[in-house]
């Protein structure tokens, strides 16, 4: 299994719209950042993510979980980009602030921060591990 990491502004798209979306999930469409794109293209069925309120929140705020890898974005009338599908998993006891995560001295090579402004990132196993703690998950 391989750990990711999805943004979304909260009054855009926040933890509670995914949570109602139900098990089925939602698209996660939109994404035009070639990075993010080919990370989507990694994404395996059953990997987790962490879900990350962007904006004014900048908080992991819950885990989510890829229901269906990367196909084409249904919003996207060019065929060049593609999206997976994610739904909620857990909500985070305690949420994470990105100044926590920029706190954490094990975290300092995490994507978040050093490419804040990518919407769909990787993160290692190590990284998950210690967020999660951090999280109370």
């Amino acid at each position: 299994m391989a750990y990711w990491l999805f943004k979304s502004e909260p009054d855009v798209y926040g933890w509670d719209a995914l949570v109602k979306d139900g098990k089925s999930g939602t698209e996660w469409t939109g994404v035009r950042n070639f990075s993010a794109r080919n990370f989507m293209r990694q994404m395996k069925k059953g990997d987790r993510g962490f879900y990350y309120h962007s904006g004014g929140d900048r908080t992991v705020v819950g885990i989510c979980e890829v229901v269906r890898q990367a196909h084409p974005d249904s919003t996207d009338d060019t065929g060049s980009w593609e999206c997976v599908d994610i739904r909620a998993v857990e909500k985070a006891p305690k949420p994470v602030t990105l100044a926590e995560i920029k706190g954490e001295k094990a975290l300092a090579a995490m994507a978040l921060v050093r490419l804040s402004r990518l919407s769909v990132q990787p993160v290692t196993d190590a990284e998950w591990k210690i967020v999660c703690k951090m999280a109370g998950l």
